[in-house]
């Protein structure tokens, strides 16, 4: 079953949408979303995250996708202070590769959910694609914009996966990977040619950028 988007809300909106649907289905309310489908380089990350009813609302929580940087990592921690329970979790560029990214992002779901420590009474899922779960779950379409748990996994998965690619940067400081979080940007590609792949990226998002090279060589 999957819900309907709604227009863009405030934070306190947020906060209200799950309240409503606390109040229909039990308190362990679980929201999760993902990070990391698009780029060429890194692990899909996901996030599952309980807040606790009695905790005062995070002054800013939002869509991810609609806050700097700097905005998210000054949530991170207050997130995980508002929980009953949270999860990270990821799926390889291995498995990415072997069960494709949408295989993965599910897998990568289906974890964040398993590491809780308490079981909720039902998931919320960013998008309209379910994993294969053991308790009851729904699908919201543009989840992050409306449910205050949804987007805090967001930003949970969202910082998580930046900071590992980070950690790649200094690993392999030529590809640029602090700027542009691995996704396809004309700097990117552009090292990607000149310098050939490193472990971290993923093949199979790599077949465009080959095809439109073909006199390159990559090594």
């Amino acid at each position: 079953m999957a819900r309907q988007p709604v227009p863009k809300k405030t934070t306190e909106e947020l906060y209200a949408y799950d309240k409503a649907i606390r109040l229909q289905k039990g308190r362990m309310l679980c929201g999760v979303d993902e990070a990391g489908r698009g780029p060429l380089a890194g692990d899909v990350y996901a996030a599952a995250v309980i807040f606790d009813p009695e905790k005062p609302l995070i002054e800013g929580l939002n869509d991810s996708k609609k806050m700097t940087e700097k905005k998210r990592d000054a949530l991170y921690d207050s997130i995980l202070d508002a929980c009953l329970s949270y999860c990270v979790a990821s799926a390889s560029v291995e498995e990415i590769e072997r069960l494709n990214i949408l295989g993965a992002t599910m897998l990568a779901m289906q974890r964040a959910v398993s590491g809780l420590t308490i079981s909720p009474a039902l998931v919320l899922v960013d998008g309209n694609r379910l994993p294969e779960l053991s308790v009851a779950a729904e699908t919201i379409v543009k989840g992050d914009g409306s449910s205050a748990s949804i987007a805090a996994a967001s930003i949970l998965a969202k910082v998580s996966r930046d900071r590992t690619l980070y950690a790649l940067d200094r690993e392999y400081p030529q590809y640029g990977f602090a700027k542009h979080k691995g996704y396809g940007t004309k700097e990117h590609c552009k090292a990607i040619l000149q310098y050939g792949p490193c472990p971290a990226h993923r093949p199979s998002f790599l077949k465009k950028l080959y095809e439109h090279n073909r006199d390159r060589t990559f090594g």
